[in-house]
């Protein structure tokens, strides 16, 4: 039984054989002898680093259009980069092989879509999202590197958390109906900062607070650590005012992920009596606290209430409404998708979208996922999460059995990327750059820390 975990989660995938068979590796080391006599390409993970940077820093106050140019100049680094390396340089993982397998079937959805061009458009752009995981994945391989991309975004997501909790505290313009006006929630502020929306905020938020509770574990000096502990606590703050119920949902998942790796990384220092209670303490003490907040603040009380009343509040309606008309999509197109992109779902829902419900994307990441590339992109998609969450754990049993603090790094990407995925069911802010660019590099983090078996292959 292990035997065929292992060969489904690919733990034991021999990669130096698929390299060796591999006609699209051949590619690479093309343009190895130019990259020799070039004195720029020696600094080639830094300027790396440094274009992440960028993309990191600007997301949150740019427009679409000027992120999508530094996507492709990420994907042009990437793939200038990899026809310059040694053969034996660049380190391919499972993750890699099955988000390759993904783009795969997104490329033949598209050939197949009722709607070429539009589903052309969304397929370059999944094409940049997955170069920048490719880049991201090879630079983070650096500790140094790793560890300086973080803080920056970090530092980022406390200004972006900052401003939020002006808003609320000096008051925002609602962009648009974000609370049911028959509701007792009515004339509530809800704090949208830099990105313009609530639900995209908390999207936003999840990494942030995951990664800032990492990096109390991390940074060892005091000023460092105390600087951590404030990002955590803004952050958070500012992810609960958005009185996003799906960002709510994220959170929670997010915070109860990071704990039990928290237990499962500290449970062999407790003392043997210990250690079969900490999994059902930690369960406890997560489910008291829940409900005491739940009980005694009113306004959450109120917006978690409002997630149980059905079509009775105003969200939940029209999300019900817009879920039927894509599970009629999905119905006709059952086994390779329209295509993806939002601009393939636009020319596709109005012909199923039910009156006066209209909808930019399915509301969900796995519908989304469902009606862009079918049954066999869906399945494809589980097989990646559960592959690379089974990457991500075994890593982390490697770091800690090493003391490597690195690993709460892991902790955080894993509990991340759990909490964007929670969130996912019920919201598609998952396809705005500027979330879709911090999902892919939680999956970068996880996939940096991979180490092969084969010691020809390190």
């Amino acid at each position: 039984m292990n035997s065929v975990w292992q060969q489904f989660t690919l733990s034991n995938l021999p990669i130096y054989r698929w390299r060796g068979s591999s006609y699209l590796y051949r590619l690479v080391g093309l343009l190895q002898s130019w990259r020799q006599g070039s004195w720029l390409l020696h600094w080639a993970e830094p300027m790396g680093a440094l274009l992440l940077a960028i993309l990191l820093a600007l997301a949150p106050f740019v427009s679409t259009a000027l992120i999508g140019v530094l996507l492709i100049a990420c994907a042009g680094f990437w793939i200038l980069l990899t026809l310059s390396d040694e053969r034996e340089q660049p380190q391919v993982t499972p993750i890699h092989l099955l988000v390759l397998l993904y783009w795969s079937i997104a490329t033949v959805a598209t050939a197949l879509s009722p709607v070429k061009a539009a589903a052309r458009t969304g397929l370059v752009k999944l094409t940049l999202y997955l170069l920048l995981f490719a880049l991201m994945a090879r630079i983070l391989r650096s500790s140094r590197l790793r560890s300086w991309v973080i803080g920056l975004f970090l530092h980022i997501s406390l200004i972006v958390s900052v401003y939020g909790i002006r808003q609320w505290f000096f008051g925002a313009e609602a962009l648009a109906t974000w609370v049911d006006p028959t509701s007792d929630s009515v004339g509530l502020t809800r704090v949208y900062s830099y990105l313009g929306n609530p639900n995209l905020l908390a999207a936003y938020l999840i990494p942030a607070v995951a990664l800032s509770l990492a990096a109390v574990f991390v940074w060892q000096r005091l000023l460092p650590k105390a600087l951590a502990v404030t990002m955590f606590v803004v952050n958070s703050a500012c992810l609960v005012l958005t009185y996003s119920r799906g960002g709510w949902i994220g959170f929670l998942i997010c915070m109860f992920v990071f704990l039990v790796l928290l237990v499962y990384w500290y449970i062999t220092k407790l003392p043997p009596a210990w250690r079969p209670w900490a999994m059902p303490a930690l369960l406890g003490s997560c489910t008291l606290v829940v409900l005491l907040a739940v009980a005694f603040v009113e306004p959450l009380r109120l917006r978690v209430a409002s997630i149980f009343v059905g079509r009775e509040d105003s969200s939940n309606n029209f999300r019900l409404n817009v879920w039927s008309a894509v599970l009629e999509m999905i119905r006709d197109r059952p086994v390779i998708g329209i295509g993806p992109g939002n601009n393939a779902f636009n020319k596709i829902y109005p012909l199923y979208q039910q009156p006066r419900y209209t909808a930019l994307s399915a509301y969900s990441v796995f519908l989304e996922i469902l009606v862009e590339t079918g049954l066999v992109g869906f399945l494809c998609f589980l097989w990646l999460m559960i592959v690379t969450l089974n990457q991500g754990v075994r890593q982390l049993k490697r770091l800690r059995d090493l003391g490597n603090q690195n690993g709460f790094w892991l902790i955080a990407a894993i509990a991340a990327m759990s909490g964007t995925l929670a969130h996912g069911l019920v919201d598609t802010v998952w396809y705005r750059p500027q979330i879709s660019t911090l999902w892919w590099l939680t999956i970068a983090i996880i996939a940096s820390f991979y180490v092969s078996e084969k010691p020809n292959e390190t």
